[in-house]
């Protein structure tokens, strides 16, 4: 769990030393600013912009009963950002895996890629794609009646 909350935690701290040193130096509104950036970045690295994560286990059997694909993430990672900011909502109609939280789902991620901790790797129908093209599984998505507004 502290493990995925280590980078955003870091950027705010480094975001506040900087902020105090311009407030300190005579510049609030450069402070202000930088804060805000940082604090901004903190959040797009943290879990809170990836739907809740399941185990494996638990996004295996639910794959199985309605056919949506797993997507295996870790936070931090700038291609797992990329692939659920162009995603939309429709990544919401996925089971997310956070490998850090589960370790079954980063043994499931190596077995997938050769031995490496490849993210995001999505399994659809069974076969796994290392870090598909956002657009391709949107249309995969929609092509298999499982899109944002299914």
């Amino acid at each position: 769990m502290t493990r995925s909350w280590t980078l955003p935690l870091l950027l705010v701290l480094c975001g506040s030393v900087l902020a105090a040193g311009l407030t300190v130096s005579g510049s609030p509104r450069a402070a202000a600013a930088v804060l805000l950036v940082f604090v901004l970045l903190a959040g797009v690295n943290s879990p809170l912009v990836f739907p809740r994560s399941t185990g494996v286990l638990e996004a295996q059997r639910r794959s199985a009963v309605d056919g949506r694909p797993v997507v295996f993430w870790r936070p931090g990672c700038t291609y797992c950002i990329r692939l659920r900011i162009r995603l939309g909502r429709s990544a919401r109609r996925m089971h997310w895996v956070d490998i850090w939280r589960d370790p079954a789902g980063a043994a499931a991620v190596r077995t997938a890629n050769d031995g490496n901790e490849t993210v995001p790797t999505v399994i659809l129908a069974g076969r796994p794609h290392t870090n598909p093209d956002p657009a391709w599984l949107r249309e995969q998505l929609s092509r298999s009646g499982r899109g944002p507004d299914q």
